[in-house]
């Protein structure tokens, strides 16, 4: 059985078990992943371990779990509970309303920025985490709001006068808001709707200090939690490939079948590992342990890929919609890593510290 499919005694959290009971085929538009979400949210799966809590592993496998099901519902539930994470580091939980459904949007593109200012004219942002909770005025125009038309809120990246990055915390239903339809084209992870969002004198509510949103340990322990999501969207290509085995294969499929054993072996240790270090040193810097599981993620999900797609032929991509969505849907995903530059940052973070990240043995990471 491919590694990782197998829970043993690990069970899937109700609400996600029953999803996938009633219909295990990732959703093709935004309704039904607002619905799906919105039955996560009310069921209360989606209050995770908060990561670096002694539970990381439970909290990523969650991730995988609800990705096994559908891409673009973990997209958004991921937003969602790591927005509910950001907001209990900073001490701000009491700004999520009950039942409210986030996003987290921190793209920042070059062509679209939003602008932080006081409400009042004659009003100042304050710099520390006293900071929290000010209400603030936002106007300009964010990218990539994953599932902007369906939530009720969002946390996302802005910036002051003085050039210092702010996180604000915002209601969507208000007159300031304005979700366009514009700003996503790719076909996969289409049902997201990850469009631009116009702000114009909208209000919201500052969190944290300046440049909180980066300057937290969660950053990077959230970033390779999305590894966790690739993860669980690549599982589910390797379990198309394992059930159509099982009705018999040449030994190029077999073949097929084991390559993607090995490579999903590996990525879940790698995930292991990441989670574990991540409890044992919880107000540590991650950046390298998130992007040794990103960068593991990345290659493994486009080598099971195209492992899975030789292996079954044109007849997944037109006969089965959860491999046809999936493998529409991943490529996609999995460009948050960036490939050659974030494997560049790694080489050149290993060759200036000229040794490998401590385990929690003491010894290089290449050790075992």
């Amino acid at each position: 059985m491919l590694q990782g499919k197998d829970h043993s005694s690990i069970s899937l959290h109700p609400a996600i078990a029953e999803l996938r009971a009633a219909d295990d085929s990732p959703a093709t538009d935004s309704s039904t992943l607002a619905s799906r979400l919105r039955y996560l949210i009310e069921a209360g799966a989606d209050r995770l371990p908060l990561p670096g809590q002694g539970n990381t592993l439970s909290r990523w496998r969650a991730l995988a779990d609800v990705a096994s099901l559908d891409l673009g519902l973990v997209k958004l539930f991921e937003g969602h509970t790591d927005s509910l994470a950001i907001l209990a580091e900073h001490d701000a939980a009491w700004l999520a309303p009950g039942a409210s459904s986030w996003g987290m949007w921190a793209a920042e593109p070059p062509f679209a920025k939003v602008r932080v200012s006081p409400r009042r004219d004659d009003g100042e942002l304050p710099a520390g985490q006293d900071a929290t909770g000010i209400e603030v005025r936002l106007d300009g125009v964010k990218a990539w709001c994953s599932g902007a038309p369906v939530l009720s809120h969002a946390l996302l990246t802005a910036w002051d006068d003085d050039q210092q990055q702010r996180l604000v915390a915002i209601s969507l239903d208000q007159p300031g808001v304005t979700v366009t339809d514009e700003g996503w084209q790719a076909v996969g992870m289409a049902a997201t709707a990850s469009v631009d969002v116009h702000f114009e004198a909208a209000i919201g509510q500052l969190v944290g200090p300046c440049n909180g949103y980066l300057d937290r340990p969660g950053f990077w322990q959230g970033g390779a939690g999305v590894a966790a999501c690739w993860f669980g969207g690549t599982r589910r290509l390797g379990e198309v490939l394992e059930e159509r085995s099982e009705r018999g294969g040449d030994g190029h499929l077999l073949a097929h079948l084991g390559a993607v054993d090995v490579l999903l072996g590996a990525a879940s240790s790698v995930l292991r590992e990441a989670a574990e270090w991540i409890d044992t040193y919880p107000q540590e810097d991650a950046w390298h342990v998130a992007q040794r599981a990103r960068s593991m993620l990345d290659t493994v999900a486009s080598d099971v890929l195209g492992h899975c797609s030789r292996a079954l032929g044109a007849g997944a991509y037109c006969r089965n919609p959860a491999f046809a969505r999936m493998a529409a849907d991943l490529p996609v995903f999995i460009r948050q890593n960036h490939a050659e530059r974030d494997l560049e940052a790694l080489g050149r973070y290993l060759a200036e510290r000229r040794s490998g990240i401590q385990t929690l043995r003491g010894h290089g990471a290449w050790c075992l």
